[in-house]
């Protein structure tokens, strides 16, 4: 993570340095989308993971055995992306991407899916 460490939750910090290194670009590229996207977020630990809120809207972003979960938007609110890309949809709200998925996808698209979790 990039920036001012001090004004960071520890835990956030350690759930960071633990990602698994094939996991590693994927999250660093989704977690550069969120806070340069959204500096003024707050960041904490919640479900175990990172969790970015701005106001009442939340982005939660973590890893798993084979990829990154990424949730936190209305039923149906992240922005088309689960009809592009079924495939990377695990249940109702949380979309799974492993790293080959990842390479596939569109900083711009991801962006998207960051922006209807958080935005306004």
């Amino acid at each position: 993570m990039d920036g001012d460490t001090e004004r960071i939750d520890p835990a956030v910090l350690a759930y960071v340095e633990a990602v698994p290194a094939e996991h590693r670009p994927l999250f660093d590229r989704l977690l550069a989308l969120v806070t340069t996207s959204y500096p003024d977020a707050v960041v904490g630990i919640s479900y175990g993971m990172p969790t970015y809120r701005v106001g009442k809207r939340r982005l939660f972003l973590g890893t798993w055995a084979h990829g990154l979960s990424i949730y936190g938007w209305r039923q149906g609110g992240d922005a088309g992306f689960a009809a592009r890309h079924p495939e990377l949809r695990s249940g109702k709200g949380t979309i799974r991407i492993r790293p080959q998925d990842g390479a596939s996808l569109a900083d711009a698209e991801l962006l998207e899916l960051v922006d209807a979790a958080l935005g306004g």
